[in-house]
């Protein structure tokens, strides 16, 4: 019988998707709600599973736009049924035990293996609580290799250390990811056909070998990699970055060959190697390369120009004095992640303090419908992401009502789903505000783009050591520029200069966060 496998629908409005990856090949057995491949709608990215178990036949290719209820596959369940069944490599291993005799004759062939289960996936293990992904470094073995169980296959690399990956059983291996991809955990690096005989002459391993537990070995030059000499804009794997400060080389001067440019170390040895000369790069190139745009890229396209041109946007800009947070964040960072398991990062002072300022100039928590203004009386604060595939904006609502904590938690979640493509429709509608930080990336300064249909976004930036003037003496301070872009339709240049200042004088006043207003001047009632 064969299934057809449809597009579904994934929202009201759209009526299109483009099939981003197939995770499954054209022939392969699958089985029921096995993922088959990534879609990518004009607002987010989604996985079509298989409604029944059996042999999948692909009809659209990688790349191809199809329309909601389009078939995309077909599933033959009754080539199910040529899968290999549990009970089947317990009965071919026993097999040979049970025709001794036959032995002799067959010593010039090679062995049958030891261990009959078929094929069996190697999959990236897990590797501590907060690494979601590695890095695929090298294969040590070839695709066709014969290997023993416990030997290591190839080298994976993580945030925070290297480590092996080890053949599970004996068998042939078969590479299913390449040097350099990035794979998530519980992703299949490789397979072993354990049905493989063993080649004639391989002698088989000692049963003390075999009794060897497999696991991850963390590489002891990435425990000692100093993270802190590679600037935050600027990303390298742990043995990379040790490499750097070992041999003082400038991070900027390399181009890193990693996964949204990431430094590796190799080419931080090629960097040494070729010292002035831009790696990565081919001498005197003058190549060129078109790429389809992804319906991500084209909605973020589509609302950026729309919202130039039907938005009178202007921005006003303010400097915030960070002391006395980062005072706070040095003094309790320990504290507040042993009693909440999460970081106290600079995202949660600046929704809480938003989210005072919004209540107090409600214009700038409003937006305009037709020929009226809608204003609310909740702060739901997107936070602009910058995700794999291009900028994303999931919104944590009624932030007005969450503790530091809740909001640090939100954040780590959104912007995990993010870069995952996990988020859902309704995590990035709606919104009332929005908080974007261009700081991450090295930004001094810039002039934030309004979110339609919202009214207004707050830009935070770098955060710089200046010389201030202070009490008449001049003193070094860590400094950031914010900005806030508005509509001028609604919003006043009294409204939005005031609700600036007003979360500048929070942000360096923090007690003030606790119930939006100065504890001093509300006891005496100013």
């Amino acid at each position: 019988m064969i299934i057809e496998i449809k597009v579904p629908t994934v929202g009201e409005s759209i009526s299109e998707v483009t099939i981003a990856k197939w995770l499954k090949k054209d022939g392969d057995i699958v089985k029921q709600d096995e993922v088959l491949c990534e879609m990518e709608s004009e607002k987010a990215t989604f996985e079509l599973n298989a409604e029944k178990p059996g042999v999948l036949k692909i009809l659209a290719p990688e790349g191809a736009t199809l329309k909601i209820g389009d078939v995309a596959c077909t599933i033959d369940t009754e080539g199910a049924g040529s899968a290999p069944q549990p009970e089947a490599p317990a009965a071919a291993a026993a097999a040979p035990a049970a025709q001794p005799e036959a032995a002799p004759a067959a010593a010039a062939a090679p062995a049958a293996p030891a261990v009959n289960k078929g094929t069996v996936d190697i999959k990236v293990p897990t590797v501590g609580e907060s690494i979601s992904e590695v890095t695929l470094i090298k294969w040590l073995k070839q695709s066709g290799d014969y290997v023993e169980r416990d030997e290591v296959l190839c080298e994976l690399e993580s945030e925070k250390a290297t480590f092996e990956l080890n053949a599970e059983e004996a068998g042939v291996l078969k590479t299913v990811a390449k040097e350099g991809d990035t794979l998530k955990i519980g992703d299949v690096a490789c397979q072993i056909d354990t049905a493989a005989a063993r080649p004639a002459g391989k002698a088989a391993p000692a049963p003390a070998q075999q009794a060897a537990a497999p696991a991850p070995k963390a590489a002891p030059q990435a425990q000692q990699a100093p993270v802190t000499t590679i600037p935050n804009d600027i990303k390298a794997s742990p043995v990379a970055a040790a490499v750097i400060a070992d041999k003082k080389v400038d991070p900027a001067s390399i181009k890193g060959s990693g996964a949204h440019g990431k430094i590796m170390k190799d080419d931080v040895f090629a960097a040494l190697e070729n010292p002035g000369v831009a790696i990565g790069h081919e001498m005197f190139s003058r190549n060129e390369r078109r790429e389809k745009m992804s319906n991500l890229r084209k909605t973020v396209s589509r609302r950026l120009v729309e919202a130039k041109n039907t938005t009178a946007m202007l921005t006003t800009f303010n400097e915030v004095d960070m002391t006395n947070i980062m005072a706070i964040r040095a003094k309790y960072k320990e504290t507040f992640k042993t009693a909440h398991g999460v970081n106290l990062g600079f995202m949660s002072f600046f929704t809480k303090a938003v989210c005072f300022a919004l209540q107090e100039f409600p214009a700038v928590n409003a937006y305009i419908d037709g020929e009226e203004l809608v204003y609310h009386d909740f702060c739901d604060i997107s936070i602009a992401v910058s995700a794999p595939k291009g900028l994303v904006v999931p919104v944590i609502r009624n932030a007005e009502s969450l503790s530091m904590a809740d909001i640090e938690k939100k954040v780590v979640e959104l912007a995990t789903k993010a870069r995952d493509s996990k988020l859902t429709m309704e995590e990035m509608t709606g919104g009332t505000f929005t908080i974007t930080n261009g700081g991450v990336f090295g930004s001094l300064m810039s002039t934030p783009i309004i979110n339609i249909p919202q009214s207004a976004i707050l830009g935070m930036h770098k955060i710089q050591d200046r010389p201030m003037a202070i009490n008449g003496q001049v003193v070094i301070r860590p400094m950031m520029y914010v900005a806030v872009s508005y509509d001028h339709r609604i919003i006043d240049g009294r409204e939005s200069v005031s609700f600036l200042v007003r979360v500048k004088d929070m942000l360096e006043n923090p007690e003030q966060l606790l119930f939006g207003k100065d504890p001093v001047k509300t006891l005496l009632k100013l």
